[in-house]
């Protein structure tokens, strides 16, 4: 393909596959489709109302609401009218969102529904101006008299269209391979988050490259489902399904996923490695390939290192999953295995046109296209990443003889102990929720003589080996059987890898509570925050592990 941006990207792909399905969305019960024509109209007059409303190229427009069916149709009007996506995580608190909205200075907002809006209001007043404010929610709409509805927004957006068709053609045209097209912000542990300047080039590249390593065709069916405030879904989901014209379904929210999953019976699907997990030790092996219906070609993973026991769990059933690998900065894949060549324990090769080395030191490097423009407003943190044209990750890795990458851990997450031994955590941390009795698992042990963890039990799989169906476990029965399970998980490793003492946490980590990430990644410094005392208490108390 020849197109300079995305927008160029939707127009053609319209052009030639027209009265095919493009989306397809559950409203009130029934699943409904638009073709692409319809999908290509669609964003047009959205970009044509947000030029009569004054939104220039260049500028920078918000979404702050959760995946529908609305979230890419104003994707794509933002991006046709000349202007640059900013859509902050919706699980993010007001505050968080005021940060990310006021330092892009947007000018224009889409906004989902009441609970989002209500965000929105507390503190609009230390906003830059808005020409606008859209919600995706008719009832929500109401809260102000200056709301649009979406409804009534498109609407006038058809009325403007054949009078701004010129313009936004004249727009498309201008867009080039080097100018903005979404700043994403990541997610960080300590301090406010980073601007990433991700370009039409960037994206564009990514999207070529991971279709022709994954090989999708219209025809293919795709179930979306994680946010699209996320690189990830963006550009695996939605950005993908320009370039190849597969059906892109649109899962009516992550709580309907099952019933999504036997309603639309897609071909491929893009998850996160706790997504697998969960399914896995709820549904059990025999029945993984029944839940995923009888399409299923492959899956994707992302995000975090997938355990190789969770991905060989899905193999034996009949269901492949596919480990991939980037960041957000890298728009965000930088290798993905293929059906017809994969690595289970690798990440895969690097894609079609992505530079990958190790540094002296392990660290994985990377050079491309697909590598970001910068960070936004922060020069300084840029040229720290970027050096002598090569993005430093900051994962540790590994490129064995047939090319394909293997991820070991985090540079800065490396673990020293008080003897000067070097421990990976998160590889660790993956050992031992490859057990089905262990749901998830921190570990600890920074300048100390021996490593700790914090373990949450998978506890209808523990109450299974410990026979008690009902009633909770002794906690005697219950440390002797998770001391049972750490040994045998972390058996291959050395003896610095030992966990010799742990924390039950009866609840799971969570987005709510601040200790993952909208993506489910572990916020570390969070957690073992939060669990400080009991941790400390470990190297006090001088009694058993428990």
């Amino acid at each position: 393909m020849s197109e300079r941006n995305l927008v160029e990207l939707h127009r053609r792909q319209a052009e030639r596959l027209g009265r095919r399905p493009a989306l397809r969305f559950k409203q009130y019960g029934i699943w409904h489709d638009i073709t692409w024509e319809q999908y290509h109209a669609e964003s047009l007059a959205a970009a044509a109302a947000l030029v009569e409303c004054g939104v220039k190229p260049g500028d920078r427009v918000g979404i702050v609401a959760e995946n529908s069916i609305a979230w890419p149709i104003a994707d794509m009007a933002i991006l046709a009218a000349g202007a640059v996506n900013v859509p902050p995580h919706a699980p993010l608190t007001a505050r968080q969102i005021h940060y990310q909205l006021a330092d892009a200075e947007i000018n224009f907002l889409f906004v989902s529904n009441r609970v989002q809006l209500d965000k929105i209001l507390s503190l609009r007043s230390q906003l830059p101006p808005l020409r606008g404010i859209v919600v995706f929610d008719g009832e929500a709409a109401r809260a102000a008299d200056d709301l649009i509805p979406w409804p009534a927004f498109r609407q006038h957006g058809r009325r403007a269209l054949p009078r701004l068709a010129n313009e936004l053609a004249r727009r498309e045209a201008a867009l080039a391979p080097d100018d903005l097209a979404t700043i994403m912000y990541t997610s960080g542990t300590t301090g406010n988050p980073k601007g990433v300047m991700l370009t039409h080039g960037n994206l564009l590249s990514n999207v070529l490259a991971v279709s022709e390593r994954a090989g999708q065709r219209p025809g293919d069916v795709v179930l979306s489902w994680l946010p699209y405030t996320h690189i990830y879904a963006r550009t695996v989901d939605h950005y993908s399904m320009l370039a190849t014209g597969v059906l892109l379904c649109v899962a009516e929210s992550a709580e309907t996923l099952v019933q999504d999953l036997a309603d639309v019976q897609p071909t491929h699907m893009a998850s996160v490695p706790r997504f697998y997990e969960k399914v896995l030790a709820l549904a059990g092996p025999r029945r993984l390939r029944e839940l995923f219906g009888p399409r299923v070609d492959w899956l994707s993973s992302g995000g975090a290192p997938l355990p190789p026991a969770v991905a060989r769990a899905y193999l034996n059933a009949g269901v492949l999953v596919l480990q991939g690998y980037g960041l957000t900065e890298t728009s965000p894949v930088i290798s993905f295995n293929a059906k017809d060549a994969y690595k289970l324990e690798t990440v895969g090769r690097p894609l079609p046109g992505v530079e990958v080395r190790i540094a002296d030191d392990g660290e994985v490097l990377t050079r491309g296209p697909h590598v970001m423009k910068g960070y936004w407003k922060n020069p300084d943190a840029t040229a720290e990443a970027i050096r002598d044209g090569w993005f430093h990750t900051g994962d540790l890795g590994e490129l064995d003889a047939d090319g394909f990458l293997k991820i070991t851990g985090r540079k800065k997450e490396l673990l020293v102990l008080s003897n000067g031994k070097k421990v990976v955590p998160s590889f660790l941390e993956g050992l031992l929720q490859g057990d089905p009795c262990i749901d998830q698992a921190v570990i600890y042990g920074e300048g100390r003589n021996f490593l700790t963890a914090l373990i949450v039990p998978h506890w209808p799989n523990l109450r299974a080996a410990l026979h008690h169906t009902t009633g909770d476990p002794s906690p005697e029965s219950l440390c002797e059987l998770l001391r049972h399970r750490i040994d045998a998980a972390l058996s291959d490793v050395s003896p610095a890898e030992q966990v010799k003492k742990f924390v039950v946490v009866p609840q799971p980590f969570s987005v709510a509570a601040d200790e993952l990430t909208v993506s489910l990644k572990l916020r570390r410094n969070v957690v073992l925050t939060k669990y400080a005392q009991q941790l400390e208490a470990l190297y006090t108390d001088g009694q058993p592990a428990g």
